[in-house]
């Protein structure tokens, strides 16, 4: 657990590999609040931060899932049957996921396989609806009186929100600020790119969601993939310019036979380079250790929005 300031703490959740998905946990007099969850084997730890800050269970009042993909919200049934009293916000279109995870279930294991699912992620345990907040745009929700409010962001997911937190100057941002891992942090700050899971990435609201999140005017991120970022207004441009750069890929390599490859091989070379011109000192071993499954996962997003959008909006 790496202690944050403002109450605010990030937990590695020990999903796929260490300082890969943080959990943050925010205190407020005594009481508590969980920003997703990780997946099932996440619990155990989430349940020990409580109990180093010496916050009971009881006290936990809310379990914010930006949005309901598994690396975020597995866990989040199996945790709630810990914390009597807290209740899961959850945006509209994630939530009935939650109430039946039978179509996260069907869909992550499509994408993953099954064993590696069954491993990685464990089956999520359903929410009683009775215990979720459907949460609306914009919509204000206390924390013992510290104000926090679900700003909708839907590039990444059509059922994902950020929750910005006006006490800490920060906004929980989930995927839609994409993903910054702490072992590819240079003297030139921190390194960033988007991710674009499938199946519900749209390069246009992904733009506007980096512009609403910085209208917000934070002063530091609180990324899933992997906690705080400062460095703001560089980060929002090489975002902008990812989404782009990520859509040239796609659209360059649209009708080749070999699709699939053609977009993977492209990615990993293209983030490769900006690595290397960020400083980042790593073999090519190593960079496919931190970037393969991105790639993997951002080339089916994007192959999934290819085939929605069309020739008319490839060409």
């Amino acid at each position: 657990m790496t202690e944050l300031e403002n109450g605010i703490s990030a937990i590695d959740t020990d999903h796929l590999r260490p300082l890969f998905d943080a959990s943050h946990l925010i205190i407020q007099d005594g009481h508590a609040a969980f920003v997703d969850t990780g997946v099932n084997h996440s619990t155990v730890l989430l349940l020990d931060a409580l109990d180093r800050k010496d916050i009971d269970a009881a006290a936990v009042e809310y379990v914010f899932l930006t949005h309901v993909h598994l690396d975020h919200a597995g866990g989040a049934g199996a945790l709630m049957q810990h914390l009597p009293n807290a209740k899961a916000v959850i945006h509209p279109r994630g939530a009935a996921h939650m109430i039946d995870p039978a179509k996260l279930i069907q869909g992550a294991r499509a994408v993953f396989g099954a064993e590696h699912f069954d491993k990685e992620y464990g089956v999520p345990v359903p929410i009683d609806a009775k215990r979720i907040i459907v949460v609306d745009d914009e919509q204000t929700i206390l924390l013992q009186g510290r104000p926090l409010q679900c700003i909708f962001t839907e590039g990444h997911a059509r059922h994902h929100y950020c929750l910005s937190d006006p006490a800490s100057k920060g906004v929980f941002t989930g995927d839609s600020f994409g993903v910054s891992y702490r072992e590819l942090d240079t003297a030139a700050g921190e390194f960033i790119y988007p991710t674009t899971t499938p199946i519900h990435f749209d390069p246009a609201e992904a733009h506007k969601a980096i512009d609403r999140i910085m209208g917000l005017q934070p002063e530091q991120l609180y990324l899933t993939h992997y906690s705080r970022v400062t460095n703001l207004v560089r980060l929002a441009d090489d975002m902008h310019k990812r989404i782009d750069d990520f859509v040239a890929i796609a659209r360059e390599h649209a009708t080749d036979n070999n699709r699939t490859e053609a977009m993977q091989t492209a990615m990993f070379s293209y983030l490769a380079n900006c690595l290397e011109t960020h400083g980042v000192e790593a073999d090519e071993d190593r960079l496919h250790a931190i970037l393969d499954l991105d790639v993997e996962i951002n080339t089916m997003g994007i192959e999934y929005w290819l085939d929605r959008a069309g020739t008319a909006e490839i060409d």
